[in-house]
């Protein structure tokens, strides 16, 4: 298992390795846009001919001596089987482990790769793994496997499985030295904290704990907020990122920016991230999905308006969209409401970043008088 940060290089370690071993090579990822990226990283920096390399996801099933697949379709199974398996009751017979082993028309897809020799598995961002959906693609068998990964903090404590369903940890870089030697970009974080206006507070105080946290986050004010920091960034390449597709439409319909969530269709997604690279679009607002796996090298200002409560991994992973190596510093800022729950959650959401030498400044915003 290798940690690297984001725009180190991963994808460079994992081809050196096939290279290495020039062997059946199945590489697992996260999304299909990442088997795209991999695929286009293969044909441009290998002898690898298109014939050599194969896709396997939901949009085309393909396979070669060098496949790329996503996690998602290893893991597919008919409705009707998933229902029976999430059926079973706690000591009935069936446990979650047990669950999980591919049996004859349990897992479709992941049967076919079973039955295939494979020399090196690749686990692209592979602190996925340990998630139970995912768990079951350890079960496939090869001579050698590779774990790559930005980080392996996982929220639910989960992160030590990697080493029994994968393999130890080999080579570790911290991000700041990789920002002095100038392999990942230099970034100034900045936290900015705006209060709730009356109404919403007035919600905000009668909610439960769970409803409080999306309260404060879908705050109003971080609309306002976002397009005067797009304003004030002109020369930048934003990501907007967020959590809440109602929040996110209306802050992509206020920027008339493009918006990626998960019920994007693919090529619209793939379309999208172009316009984005070729400077056709300055500014997207995306959710979770970008999160993993997404190259987009001229990224150099994110906003994060929303997060999955204090996980530290996707802080780290939306700080990752913005540290490829360019000429100009990256920004990250956090909106935040003040005087709520996300307050707490964000200072959870920075503590590995804090870990890894980032100084987070805060600013208290103000609406106009």
């Amino acid at each position: 298992m290798v940690a690297l940060p984001c725009g180190a290089g991963k994808t460079v370690v994992g081809m050196t390795v096939m290279s290495l071993l020039k062997c059946n090579t199945l590489i697992l990822t996260a999304n299909t846009a990442a088997v795209h990226q991999w695929m286009s990283e293969l044909l441009d920096k290998t002898t690898l001919t298109r014939e050599e390399i194969a896709e396997y996801t939901g949009m085309k099933k393909e396979t070669a001596p060098v496949t790329i697949a996503t996690y998602q379709i290893l893991c597919w199974r008919p409705q009707s089987r998933a229902r029976n398996t999430a059926a079973t009751p706690p000591g009935g017979g069936v446990g979650m482990e047990a669950a999980l082993v591919p049996e004859d028309g349990g897992f479709p897809h992941f049967r076919l790769f079973r039955e295939r020799q494979w020399g090196l598995i690749i686990y692209d961002e592979v602190h996925l793994l340990p998630a139970p959906v995912f768990r079951v693609t350890a079960e496939l068998q090869a001579v050698r496997r590779l774990g790559l990964t930005a980080t392996l903090i996982r929220e639910d404590g989960e992160e030590a499985a990697v080493f029994s369903l994968v393999g130890p940890k080999r080579y570790d870089a911290p991000w700041k030295e990789l920002e002095s030697k100038g392999w990942i970009a230099e970034a100034r974080c900045i936290e900015i904290r705006a209060g709730l206006p009356k109404p919403i507070a007035l919600q905000y105080a009668v909610s439960t704990k769970r409803e409080k946290y999306r309260v404060a986050a879908e705050n109003p004010v971080k609309d306002t907020i976002v397009q005067e920091l797009v304003a004030k960034h002109a020369d930048d390449h934003i990501l907007v990122i967020g959590q809440y597709l109602d929040q996110l439409k209306t802050i992509a319909a206020s920027l008339d920016a493009p918006l990626v969530t998960g019920q994007t269709p693919e090529k619209k997604r793939e379309q999208i991230y172009d316009d984005f690279r070729n400077g056709t679009s300055r500014v997207i607002v995306v959710s979770r999905v970008a999160n993993f796996a997404i190259d987009l090298p001229d990224a150099s200002m994110a906003v994060e308006v929303s997060g999955t409560f204090g996980s530290r991994q996707e802080e780290a992973q939306r700080l990752g969209r913005i540290l490829r190596p360019k000429k100009r510093a990256a920004t990250f800022y956090t909106i935040v409401s003040r005087y709520t729950i996300e307050e707490d959650f964000a200072a959870n959401r920075q503590k590995f970043l804090a870990e890894q030498g980032y100084k987070y400044t805060i600013q208290h915003w103000e609406p106009p008088s």
